[in-house]
């Protein structure tokens, strides 16, 4: 039977598992910490396979010397194949692993056949684990690509003897009923690091300038580092010594070397890792050797509970001579591995592991609740334009995810521009194919073409405005560098797509949002902050600090706006337009240059009044934590979800990721730490608002066979959605709208399952690269009646834009799942 320990359950998605047909659930997954600390940024390790010396491996049937024991051989041109003669034996398909004792892992890895066969390619599946194999809980569902490539699939953290997964259906057809594979592994990692903002750090020595506190400072290129100027240096052993502030459960160190481009010496050999509460008395953790290599060294051991902990340093690994160094210094957070204790739902849920066959680099929302996402002409990489893009589209009803591969268009979407069009489709343009216009239908689930765009760009701006037409700015990515080697600067155009056409607009002057990146022109004019507002103006907040006003009357104007407060150039941070009604945009994170550059925590409201009018800026209490590449969701409520991002901007690596989300409250201002995701969210990562509440977070990397690599997704359930005691909330519900297409100014007649106290709208959402220009939202009103509730739309365009739009009712603070409403500008 299966059984969870988990005392929630997404009320969306609630399903029992069995080996019925792929199920309808996503089962919340409450990784557990045991007391309040709340980590810091997560130096992520890729997870790596436990030994399977005397493993055993179950199938629910097999062909001939195909047996299931062959996924544990080690080799990969064998393989356990299920029944297909004399007998088909019909999907799904089971395999079971038996790892004979409990091990702590998070993740599986499953390695198709490698012959030139993909029969038996595993697309829709579970996976679980169990103690016993006869309770069992699911930590992840998906689907995975048909390719030859290993597909991972990482976790949370959970201690299992016994490892399934089901196949539901084949990668390469939904007619065919084999499973197949050539290896399985179950992988485990280390734990997510500890915070250091309350440590005092010590070492028996330093050189000046290389103190110890440079290795807690969550810069790589500093470093502590003992004396090597004047006579009578220190000589091993050498000690670095951390005050936490208290006890807490720690499960690893990590030490990360001096980077290779500052030399090598200094690189810790021979180590002993030492712990106590009292400083006076000292026991092992951990003894060994490390390589004399710039790579980051990570050592696990049982968990202890201590305050102190230090490195003591027996040898230099190259024998250069009597000096230790290291450029950052981390311990693993053990608490999960202790007592367990849910986190609290007042923190929010996240859903278990979904696995998708593409990395999800873009995402928009559509108007029948579903989710479509795309990469590149690969699943997993990008190159030059070849006039395709993989694509896959998430539903949250059922949990399935289905591919498929658009060529018709002949336009490879990686890095484009984003727009929720007047008409609820979705525009893409530009990115690999850097001309190319395409639009998603929903009604037909069908991408067609749409007139190139007079300027090549990749990485531009984008968005809609209060006329219906679309407005793009930038993207000096691809189609060559704006002003440079014949290249114009790329000025902004603007397209009308009742008549299909790009204008271009010489007066929507690119060289007024430049930031100063160190890359140069490739950077400069990347991501702009668009906010289509009154009049058919379009506001750019950001990333420069230098804000903006397009009027798009003519050949365009552009109109400073000043800059954004006391902020720097910001590229890769978050542009959030929380109440349209008031012209409030929220702004965090970022950094001064696209990569290799430490991002910001700040945090900053944006006011606008009047179209090219007069802008305020109001400074916040900085974020938590630093991020660059981060995303950005606005919540029914008016909280702003952020998700993601890196301490220190690097694309295609996970380093410095953050689990932990926060969520700002407008009322106080504040940024509160939520409950960690189970995978980075980094570059390439995407976010979006789901029309019941929750939220989709999934991506980054899409380079190749890098460890950044993440074909999944997951769902976080804000707090709203639970009770104090940490049950799941009563939700209001919309029962009747009088209309679902209005036009601005006009009255909806709302019904509801019962009494709410406000409503809100939130505008369909698009994301790629950290932007998501098309989210937006209206607190409304609602006036009493005999029947239910009118609320009345904006009468403006510019707060209210023209396309779809998810309507929410709430009540104490709980929102609704929400109808579709489509609103349309007034004539002209």
């Amino acid at each position: 039977m299966l059984t969870s320990s988990y005392s929630l359950i997404f009320a969306l998605f609630s399903v029992a598992v069995d080996c019925s047909p792929l199920p309808k659930a996503l089962v919340p997954r409450l990784q557990q910490l045991d007391g309040e600390t709340v980590p810091d940024r997560f130096a992520f390790n890729d997870a790596v396979p436990l030994a399977r010396t005397g493993w055993t491996a179950v199938a629910d049937s097999t062909q001939g010397g195909d047996v299931a024991s062959r996924v544990l051989d080690g080799n990969a041109n064998t393989l356990w194949h299920s029944e297909y003669t004399p007998a088909l034996k019909a999907l799904p398909h089971t395999i079971t692993i038996d790892m004979k004792k409990n091990n702590w892992i998070n993740g599986f890895s499953y390695l198709p056949r490698q012959d030139t066969s993909n029969n038996g390619n595993i697309g829709q599946h579970t996976i679980q684990v169990s103690k016993d194999n006869t309770n069992w809980q699911q930590v992840a569902l998906g689907t995975y690509g048909n390719t030859k490539l290993e597909k991972k699939t990482l976790f949370s953290s959970v201690q299992a003897r016994y490892v399934r997964i089901t196949a539901y259906t084949e990668a390469q057809g939904t007619n065919l009923a084999y499973t197949s594979a050539a290896e399985i592994n179950i992988l485990s990692g280390p734990d997510p690091i500890l915070p250091r903002d309350t440590w005092k750090v010590s070492a028996d020595s330093a050189q000046a300038g290389n103190a110890a506190s440079l290795a807690i400072d969550g810069d790589v290129d500093t470093k502590w580092h003992t004396p090597f100027t004047g006579g009578n240096l220190p000589g091993y052993p050498h000690t670095f010594t951390i005050d936490q502030g208290s006890v807490t459960a720690v499960s690893g160190f990590s030490y990360l070397p001096r980077p290779d481009a500052s030399g090598p010496n200094g690189r810790v050999g021979k180590y002993i890792i030492q712990y106590t509460n009292n400083t006076n008395t000292w026991a092992d953790a951990a003894t060994g050797t490390w390589v004399d290599d710039p790579n980051p060294k990570t050592v696990t051991f049982p968990v202890h509970w201590a305050r102190y902990w230090r490195l003591r340093a027996l040898s230099e690994a190259g024998n250069r001579g009597p000096w230790a160094s290291a450029a950052e210094i981390n311990l693993h957070d053990g608490s999960s591995k202790g007592v367990k204790t849910p986190l609290p739902a007042s923190l929010g849920q996240w859903s278990e592991t979904i696995d998708f066959p593409i990395v999800p680099v873009a995402a928009a929302v559509l108007s029948n609740g579903k989710v479509v996402t795309w990469s590149a002409q690969w699943a997993n990489a990008f190159g030059g334009g070849t006039g395709q893009t993989q694509t896959a589209i998430f539903d949250p009803a059922t949990g399935k995810v289905s591919q498929k591969i658009v060529t018709n268009t002949k336009h490879d979407m990686f890095c484009p521009g984003i727009s929720m069009s007047a008409d609820g489709k979705v525009v893409v343009t530009g990115g690999n194919d850097a001309a190319k216009t395409s639009i998603y239908t929903v009604a037909s689930d069908a991408w067609a073409s749409g007139a190139n765009m007079q300027i090549k760009r990749g990485y531009q701006g984008q968005t809609t405005l209060s006329d219906g037409r679309i407005f793009t700015i930038g993207g000096s990515w691809s189609g060559g560098y704006g002003g440079q080697d014949g290249t114009p600067f790329k000025n902004g155009e603007i397209y009308s797509p009742g008549a299909n056409t790009w204008k271009l607009l010489s007066g929507a002057n690119v060289k007024k949002i430049l930031t100063q990146d160190a890359q140069g022109p490739f950077r400069t004019d990347n991501h702009a902050w668009l906010f289509g507002w009154k009049g058919g103006f379009a506001f750019q907040a950001g990333p420069s600090k230098q804000m903006n006003w397009f009027d798009m009357r003519g050949n365009g104007v552009t109109t400073s706006a000043g800059n954004r407060g006391d902020d720097a150039d910001a590229m890769n941070g978050n542009a959030i337009m929380y109440d349209a009604v008031a012209g409030k945009i929220l702004t965090i994170g970022g950094a001064k240059d696209y990569q290799e550059t430490t991002a910001t925590a700040n945090a900053h409201i944006i006011t606008l009044g009047g179209q090219g009018g007069a802008v305020t800026v109001t400074k916040l209490t900085s974020m938590k934590y630093a991020r660059s590449f981060a995303n950005s969701v606005v919540l029914p409520d008016g909280k702003v979800l952020i998700m993601g991002g890196q301490h220190f901007a690097k694309p295609f690596s996970d380093d410095t990721a953050v689990l932990y989300p926060e969520l700002w409250d407008p009322a106080t201002g504040k940024f509160t730490v939520m409950n960690p995701a189970n995978s980075p969210r980094n570059y390439h990562s995407v976010g979006v608002l789901l029309p019941d509440g929750t939220v989709f977070s999934g991506g980054g990397g899409l380079c190749g066979s890098c460890t950044a690599n993440h074909f999944d997704a997951e769902v976080f359930r804000p707090p709203y959605l639970f009770t104090a005691s940490g049950a799941l909330a009563t939700r209001p519900t919309i029962t009747k709208v009088s209309a679902t297409t209005v036009t601005v100014g006009d009255k909806i007649q709302i019904t509801t399952g019962g009494t709410v106290t406000s409503f809100s709208l939130i505008r369909m959402g698009s994301a790629t690269h950290s932007i998501n220009t098309d989210q937006r939202r209206i607190p409304l009103t609602p006036t009493k009646t005999a029947s239910g509730y009118t609320i009345t739309v904006p009468g403006d365009s510019g707060i209210a834009l023209p396309g779809s739009w998810m309507l929410f009712a709430i009540q104490n603070g709980v929102p609704s799942v929400a109808k579709t409403i489509m609103i349309k500008a007034k004539p002209i």
